[in-house]
């Protein structure tokens, strides 16, 4: 009797557990239904307002489903405002407790003691935790696509919708950057409060403290008059790029120019720059091109973050309590 025997990668099947775990855990599930909450709400604002966003005059009025991302009525922040504030809280929420929280239970040590790779350890932990926060962003995406198809009656044109896809796929590697930012923490620190707590202290800083400084900053290097417009300019591209240090800022630069093809440049430009300029949509070539520094940090910044996580967990002693 000849019976064909099916070999599963221990890889794939110890991450089908930990994408089993998250989806069924109270951390995943409020976080889910706070960010579903308050995105369904931008949906709302920008919907009872959306005949006057089409009024504007401007080189974007034709893009009608990219304003459902981007315009609101002033009662509450648009799509992009929302996913950039509650994004790092999913991300953060995901993975401060992926490491410790194991090694705390004595979990961990039994789980290396099988005949599996270490390194399948923190690579399943990530893996799960990207694949559950790609499908929910991508589940966003195609929602809002719902409502405004239903809304407008009408179909996403190809750009906007391969302008919406980009979109939510910049949002999944902002978020995997706070996601292994938080894997980084729980690996380092052996205490769960501590790893959410430097977590959220970080996206804290970026959020709300490091704006007041970089403001500091420029008023106190800012000199009392400006000889000319290019002194302005290069002052402003100064600050501007130490507001790139911000991954929030980063991501908003991308975003914002993905879903308003308008925008023809990140930076501050002089006047003669200006002269002649059409005010016409970007391709999305084009946009790609100008936000692609921004989506390469963030990228970069995600790996770096992988890379220490695991190297210290692979070089870490891991003994049962």
């Amino acid at each position: 009797m000849h019976k064909s025997q099916r070999i599963t990668n221990p890889f794939w099947v110890m991450v089908s557990k930990e994408i089993s775990d998250s989806v069924r855990s109270w951390k995943f599930l409020i976080m889910v239904a706070i960010v579903l909450l308050t995105c369904l709400g931008a949906l709302y604002a920008s919907l009872s307002d959306f005949g006057e966003a089409i009024k504007g005059g401007t080189a974007d009025d034709d893009f009608f489903f990219l304003k459902l991302f981007t315009h609101s009525n002033g009662s509450l922040p648009s799509y992009i405002v929302f996913i950039s504030f509650l994004g790092p809280l999913l991300g953060i929420s995901m993975g401060f407790d992926c490491v410790n929280s194991e090694q705390n239970k004595g979990t961990l040590s039994r789980v290396l003691a099988q005949p599996i790779y270490r390194d399948y350890v923190i690579n399943t932990k990530f893996t799960a935790a990207l694949m559950v926060l790609s499908s929910l962003f991508l589940a966003l995406g195609f929602l809002v696509l719902g409502f405004g198809l239903i809304f407008l009656g009408i179909p996403p044109t190809a750009d906007e919708f391969l302008r919406i896809l980009v979109f939510s796929v910049i949002s999944i590697v902002y978020v995997a950057f706070w996601l292994n930012l938080s894997i980084l923490f729980s690996v380092k620190f052996r205490q769960t409060a501590t790893s959410a707590l430097a977590g959220i202290s970080v996206w804290l800083f970026f959020t709300i403290f490091y704006n007041i400084i970089v403001n500091l900053i420029a008023k106190g290097l800012a000199p009392a008059r400006f000889v000319n417009e290019n002194q302005v300019v290069k002052f402003q591209g100064f600050i501007q790029n130490l507001m790139r240090f911000n991954p929030g800022q980063l991501f908003n630069d991308a975003t914002t120019t993905l879903l308003r093809p308008s925008i023809r440049s990140l930076g501050p430009l002089t006047t003669e720059q200006t002269i002649g300029a059409i005010p016409s949509p970007l391709p999305l070539d084009q946009s790609l091109m100008l936000v692609w520094p921004q989506v390469t940090v963030l990228i970069g910044g995600t790996i770096l973050f992988f890379a220490i996580a695991y190297t210290m967990f692979i070089r870490r002693e891991i003994r049962s309590r």
